[in-house]
C-alpha cells in the first residue's frame, strides 16, 4: 500500500502542546472516519536531524491509504479542506514542508 510522508514545523510562537492536542483531538478522529486509512501517525522528531540539522523540522507524517487518489479526494471534502484550514491557519509553516509519497518495498 502507498505511504504518503509529511515533514512539517510549526510556526513561530506555536505550542507544540497545542498543535499535539489538537492532532489527537481533532486529525486523528476525522481521520478514523475514512475507509481509505490503514494507519495515520504524527511522529515528533528527535533533534538533530543528521544531514539536515538547520531545517527546523519538528515533525513527520505517516499516511497510510490504499489510494493516493482516494486520499486527495478525502483532503478535497468540506471536512478535509476545514481540517487542513485549521492545521495551516493556527500550526504549521506550510512553506517548511516536505512531502511525497512512497511505495513499500515487498
Amino acid at each position: 500500500m502507498p505511504v504518503r510522508f509529511l515533514i512539517s514545523t510549526l510556526k513561530p510562537g506555536v505550542d507544540p502542546d497545542e498543535y499535539e492536542s489538537w492532532v489527537r483531538e481533532r486529525d486523528y478522529a476525522l481521520v478514523r472516519t475514512l475507509p481509505n486509512y490503514t494507519s495515520y501517525k504524527v511522529h515528533r522528531i528527535r533533534p538533530p536531524i543528521q544531514g539536515a540539522e538547520a531545517s527546523g523540522w519538528q515533525y513527520i507524517e505517516r499516511i497510510e491509504v490504499k489510494s493516493l487518489e482516494q486520499h486527495d479526494r478525502d483532503l478535497a471534502t468540506p471536512d478535509g479542506v476545514k481540517l487542513r484550514e485549521e492545521l495551516y491557519g493556527r500550526f504549521l509553516d506550510r512553506s517548511k514542508n516536505v512531502y511525497f509519497a512512497s511505495d513499500e518495498i515487498e
